[in-house]
């Protein structure tokens, strides 16, 4: 297990390699320059260009790469055109933010879920199966945009139970130790701020968890209902085991699989793909962050914002696949 490791975090390397080098150059393929962004329309030649100087955009592309792989080398991820301020310290608020959000959304993806894919295959081609099964397929089909808005003028505006944007109370904010507001709302005893944060976060949450959740479910069914037509679940069936304990220890052991192969898969897209969710409820995340630097061709911000989010997506598909030898004994990493 541990030589496997190695072995795939070596692997690692090339692959974000090759995504600096991808990113490096599709961002300054963008019309515009920087320095005239930053300076406005109004700003005269002169201005910009010294701009350009004490930025280094005069410099050739190649040198440029160069000194960005460098200051990765050494932890630095450049500071930002627009602010000035560092990447590494300015980025942290945002990709909390997005992992918070994320994280709750595959929880209720997973939770949602898997149970309805089970449920769904413990009664197959019942009422229970097909209904789950259609709402499956809506839930792919909805674009997440609409069913945000939706939400949001049913719970927010006519029903007027649940805010419609931000992470917060604004006029009760929380006081900010990790940037993950339901862990530092507890951390500080702050139940009444818990409360206000987790009223923000359901909205967006179960519009980000739609699509996974369809996946999941039917995923989890198709990989279930292969697992119980096996002679050892005939068997266990046939010894007088009540079906529940059939189902939920001895079928879904086995079937679980493919399953977390997708939750691990949606995990990563949820944190680089949240930017429509993020920006229906103002939510203050890392895609948000990378797409106002877009506009602002804010270069450094764009490059090691996206460098971020793949290492995270890279490391959680490390994971998934270690955790399969843990759920089943019969894979061994050699």
């Amino acid at each position: 297990m541990f030589q496997y490791t190695i072995r795939r975090l070596l692997q690692l390397i090339p692959v974000l390699l090759g995504m600096t080098i991808i990113v490096f150059s599709i961002i300054r393929a963008i019309p515009g320059d920087p320095a005239q962004v930053i300076l406005g329309q109004q700003a005269t030649k002169e201005a910009v260009a010294a701009l350009r100087d004490q930025l280094g955009l005069d410099n050739a592309w190649y040198i440029q790469y160069i000194d960005y792989l460098k200051g990765l080398l050494t932890g630095d991820l450049g500071s930002s055109l627009r602010t000035k301020t560092e990447v590494s310290s300015e980025i942290w608020p945002y990709l909390a933010a997005t992992a918070e959000l994320a994280i709750v959304a595959i929880i209720i993806a997973v939770v949602i879920g898997v149970n309805a894919g089970i449920i769904s295959a413990w009664f197959q081609n019942s009422w229970f199966d097909y209904t789950a099964m259609i709402l499956a397929l809506i839930g792919v089909s909805v674009p997440i945009f609409w069913l945000g808005l939706m939400g949001q003028w049913t719970f927010g505006i006519q029903l007027d139970i649940l805010p419609t944007t931000g992470r917060e109370n604004i006029r009760n904010p929380v006081d900010s130790i990790t940037n993950f507001y339901i862990i530092d709302t507890i951390m500080q005893g702050r139940f009444d701020q818990l409360g206000e944060v987790l009223k923000h976060i359901i909205l967006p949450g179960i519009a980000l968890a739609t699509i996974p959740m369809a996946i999941i479910a039917r995923m989890t069914r198709s990989s279930m209902l292969e697992v119980m037509r096996s002679d050892y679940i005939r068997t266990a069936r046939a010894k007088g085991l009540k079906m529940f304990w059939v189902v939920y220890k001895h079928s879904l052991k086995n079937a679980i699989i493919p399953v977390l192969t997708v939750i691990g898969l949606q995990m990563g897209l949820l944190l680089g793909g949240a930017i429509l969710t993020e920006t229906i409820f103002g939510w203050p995340g890392i895609g948000r962050y990378i797409y106002e630097a877009i506009n602002y061709r804010d270069y450094p911000v764009v490059q090691s914002g996206i460098l971020v989010v793949a290492t995270i997506f890279v490391t959680i598909n490390l994971i998934v696949d270690l955790l399969y030898a843990a759920v089943d004994p019969r894979i061994k990493y050699n």
